[in-house]
């Protein structure tokens, strides 16, 4: 029988640094396309000495024992980290099988087989409104028939962590972990959404018909969303060529030297199992922090190079000095989301547009309008996807995980036509949609805080820069709370956004 291994939490934190390190370089091998297979199960055996409930129990008692706010915090990120290892432990191997069906997914199109990821990617570049509806739906149909398996790791990862936090409701656990109500968040943003109605509407008639053609049904599929967010009509300005070149720029002028950082490593290569969807993996920040896009031409190449690059800078600016706790684990995704969120924010700007593209102003407005609506079409989609998931966790114990209420949701927040088959596909793990929602808050917030302490001009000054360079540096422990009373502001003051989303619809062409 092998021995448990009992560390203290600073050996713990040592081990746990390299098990991340390992499982994050798997996971971006996978995600980009150089691998075929994931092998997590392999490196979860390999770490098998380091999570175990006599581990789990020793970090809960030194929690318990701290006496320094920082190190109870500290610890309590390791005990809920050690929970999460467990999990992984018994899991991993459906997990891979999971990831692994994917990746062998097909859909045949037209007679042409490619990829599950190939094809989802595909949809944001084919031009012609009915072929995105038709491949739309080959995809969500290939992509249900995991749904099975989608549910099965559902129940079983929701069993465990019940079990190991001792706390039966997922919703209550969740909220304990990110420390915010998330009822009382999902109906705060509700109201937002509520207050911009009318000129979503407006805009919405507008952008579908200049954006989706006389073609478009009256209620569009989701499957358009892609092609919609690049502004494909005006792939000929936002060229995929430019793309790199003009986002480094827009970095440099806040003072931050992307392509010279050390410890930012960028995968921008088009492969055909690369998932579409563009992230950064922080193996070990500050030193290793991969970005990772898959460019296709369209505005939002732009926008997610410069999303990316908000989190890669946070994590690779990180104070090397911190503990690791601090430089990576934090209670939830909101706080880096905030980085990325501001840094994305550029291409809002009506002047970005004119100063990178040769647009006149008017042109400028109207393009920068165009990003606005499909920012305020996807924070009401997430707004819709908070209170679905809400409802889906709170009967999950007594029906196991329904689509019910999905599709209706997010096609009525949206005006896009949803299909309940993508129920268990389009749910992130712990309320992320949460955390993209509080980031939504937070960005507007610190874009009038900059505003009225650097300028209009906020969006290229190296002011900015330094400004963030300092919350940077704090890494992941602060929470996204805490950054909203630093700067001044209540975290459910939704006046900002909501003013940046009716000023947007008001800028003339």
């Amino acid at each position: 029988m092998a021995t448990v291994v009992v560390r203290t939490p600073n050996e713990f934190e040592a081990r746990l640094q390299q098990y991340i390190f390992e499982r994050s370089e798997e996971a971006r091998a996978v995600r980009v396309g150089e691998k075929e297979t994931s092998e997590q199960a392999a490196i979860v055996a390999r770490y098998g000495d380091l999570f175990s409930r006599d581990q789990l129990g020793a970090l809960q008692e030194a929690e318990q024992s701290a006496e320094e706010p920082d190190e109870r915090e500290r610890i309590y990120r390791l005990r809920k980290t050690c929970e999460e290892g467990l999990i992984s432990a018994e899991l991993v191997e459906k997990e891979d099988a999971l990831e692994n069906a994917e990746l062998a997914s097909k859909v045949v199109f037209r007679g042409d087989e490619m990829p599950l990821r190939a094809a989802q990617a595909k949809l944001a570049i084919l031009t012609a409104y009915a072929d995105r509806e038709e491949l739309g739906d080959l995809a969500v149909d290939s992509s249900a028939k995991l749904n099975d398996d989608r549910r099965e790791l559902l129940q079983a990862t929701e069993a465990l962590s019940a079990e190991l936090s001792g706390e039966p409701d997922p919703v209550a656990r969740s909220e304990e972990e990110k420390k915010v109500s998330l009822r009382q968040l999902a109906q705060v943003l509700a109201d937002a959404a509520a207050l911009f109605d009318d000129v979503f509407r407006q805009q919405r008639e507008k952008w579908f018909d200049r954006l989706l053609g006389p073609e478009r049904t009256e209620q569009p599929a989701s499957s358009h969303a892609a092609y919609m967010r690049r502004l494909s009509p005006l792939e000929h300005v936002y060229t995929k060529e430019r793309a790199t070149e003009i986002c480094l720029e827009t970095l440099t002028a806040l003072g931050f030297d992307l392509a010279a950082d050390p410890n930012i490593r960028p995968d921008l290569e088009d492969r055909p199992q690369k998932t579409p969807r563009a992230c950064v993996i922080a193996s070990d920040p500050p030193k290793v922090v991969h970005l990772i896009t898959r460019a296709q031409g369209g505005l939002h190449d732009y926008q997610a190079f410069l999303h990316e690059a908000g989190h890669a800078l946070h994590y690779a600016g990180v104070d090397a000095d911190l503990p690791y706790t601090f430089r990576r684990i934090s209670r939830d995704h909101a706080l880096t989301e905030i980085y990325s969120y501001i840094v994305e924010e550029i291409s809002y700007e009506p002047e970005w547009h004119a100063l990178h593209f040769g647009l006149s102003d008017s042109e400028a407005h109207e393009n920068a309008q165009a990003t606005m609506f499909m920012n305020s079409l996807l924070f009401r989609r997430y707004t819709a996807k908070l209170h679905y998931e809400i409802d889906f966790w709170s009967r999950f114990s007594s029906d196991g995980g329904t689509p019910e209420g999905y599709a209706e949701r997010l096609s009525e927040a949206t005006g896009l036509r949803y299909r309940w088959e993508n129920y268990l596909a389009d749910m992130d793990a712990g309320f992320y949609s949460a955390d993209y929602l509080r980031a939504w808050i937070r960005n507007a917030q610190l874009r009038e805080h900059l505003v009225q302490k650097v300028g209009e001009d906020w969006w290229r000054s190296p002011e900015t820069g330094e400004l963030l360079r300092g919350l940077f540096r704090e890494g992941a422990k602060p929470t996204s709370e805490e950054v909203a009373e630093r700067i001044g502001y209540n975290p459910l003051d939704v006046r900002p956004l909501v003013a940046r989303f009716r000023d947007a619809a008001a800028w003339t062409s």
